[in-house]
């Protein structure tokens, strides 16, 4: 391995870590994804900061929670004096680029070098290419890959003394098209009246008395209208759902096949650190939610498979460690071998890659801004080795426990059973901890 690798970092929007074949899932045929797990290091227990794209993107380009980068909804940019992931690569000595969906303030142009308004990246295009709808990946992903392709056949070996090495975020948009097939868009994924429909989930009915904030977001119509189409949905149109769910992942796989074909051409395979995640993840029909601005394990829960050769374990599937989004930018620096900027609230994977048997995180947390037109409206998840504890800020009933070693489809809330309340403060407390210590504006549950 070179002291510095060549990095590609692969960026999916709203791919729930199931979506992968690798990840123990019949109903979708992901060959180049599943190759990258093969041949690298997935780790099971992956959470988005935020379960909603700019929030998300934010706060894995900075390594910061959501409520530190001003980003907490969809639409604003990064807030200045935050440091990003292209401008601290550029500045430690590589040659940082980007294809594809950004999703941060104003919509970034071919060559424009700027990320939430500082220097950061070069845009090898436009985020919305001139011509195109910008909606739906099945359109704009081609081109955003055309491009990321064309770069990296252009590249040199990593040991060529005359270039310095590449950071290139190809960040795809599939399968985010569910949004729009959700609203009816059904054009996007023809469905064959004999197709063989995946099965619903075992966690597919809601359970009795769920929080009162859950039916509020049940009912959006303005911000993450989504679960607002499906109120009449019978149970094919639920499984018609998830079928054209896989076939949008496999369509982001084709694309992901030609970037990582395009390493092997060029003969960078070996010197380059691939990186696959997600922005957030996708209901996929449990608790009969779609797409995304909740908790739910399926929405909350992303991939994070990292390969490079000699150095990266192979085939191995890590489901003891705690990972976040926030961990991504850490992570790429410490395989760069560069200090990582300051302060963070990530922490780099690479002691427990190396030393699987060190403890790592304790915990992790998403944080959730569920309305846009009513900040108070929020909700936190802090997720444990064993148990997942969520709050929100409004309504009735605004906790929620689950045991997730006997409960992982998140089936039974354990928060107003009387046997667990000693868990439930003891998670109340972290949460607690962690909102002070982050001097976050959340507000905890009376």
């Amino acid at each position: 391995m070179p002291a510095s690798p060549n990095i590609l970092v692969i960026l999916t929007d709203q791919q729930t870590h199931a979506a992968i074949g690798a990840h123990g899932n019949p109903h979708l045929h992901t060959p180049h994804m599943d190759s990258l797990v093969r041949s690298g290091l997935s780790f099971t227990n992956s959470y988005c900061a935020a379960p909603v794209c700019g929030p998300s993107r934010g706060s894995l380009l900075s390594g910061r929670l959501p409520h530190s980068t001003g980003v907490e909804v969809n639409g604003p940019a990064v807030q200045p004096g935050i440091t990003t992931m292209g401008q601290h690569f550029r500045q430690a000595g590589y040659r940082p680029y980007y294809s594809g969906k950004l999703h941060l303030g104003p919509s970034p142009a071919q060559g424009i070098e700027e990320v939430g308004g500082q220097q950061g990246f070069e845009y090898l295009c436009d985020e919305h290419p001139e011509g195109i709808p910008p909606q739906l990946g099945t359109d704009t992903d081609p081109i955003w890959t055309d491009h990321a392709v064309e770069f990296l056949q252009s590249q040199g070996r990593c040991d060529a003394e005359s270039e310095d090495p590449f950071l290139l975020v190809a960040s795809l948009h599939n399968p985010h098209d569910i949004c729009y097939w959700v609203m009816e868009w059904h054009h996007i994924v023809d469905v064959p009246v004999d197709s063989d429909l995946p099965p619903l989930p075992a966690n597919f009915q809601p359970f009795p008395d769920e929080p009162e904030f859950v039916g509020l977001c049940r009912h959006r119509t303005e911000y993450g209208p989504e679960m607002s189409w499906t109120h009449d949905w019978d149970e094919t149109d639920w499984r018609r759902y998830l079928y054209v769910y896989d076939r949008l992942t496999e369509r982001v796989d084709e694309q992901i096949g030609r970037l990582l074909g395009a390493l092997e051409e060029r003969g960078l395979a070996d010197d380059t650190l691939v990186v696959l995640t997600s922005d957030h993840g996708e209901g996929v029909a449990a608790h009969q939610w779609v797409t995304k601005l909740m908790l739910w394990e399926e929405v909350a829960k992303v991939p994070f498979v990292l390969r490079l050769p000699g150095v990266v374990p192979v085939g191995r599937v890590d489901s003891t460690h705690l990972v976040s989004g926030l961990d991504l930018l850490p992570t790429l620096c410490d395989y760069a071998g560069i200090a990582a900027p300051s302060p963070l609230d990530g922490h780099s994977l690479r002691p427990v890659i190396e030393n699987p048997h060190l403890p790592g995180r304790d915990s992790v947390v998403t944080e959730l801004q569920a309305f846009m037109d009513d900040e108070t409206k929020k909700g936190r998840m802090l997720r444990t080795a064993r148990y997942k504890y969520i709050a929100f800020s409004y309504g009735q009933r605004p906790e929620m426990l689950f045991d997730l070693a006997t409960d992982p489809g998140e089936t039974n809330n354990l928060a107003y059973n009387a046997a667990y309340q000693d868990v439930l403060t003891e998670h109340r407390q972290l949460l607690t901890k962690e909102v002070e210590q982050t001097a976050d504006p959340f507000v905890m549950p009376t």
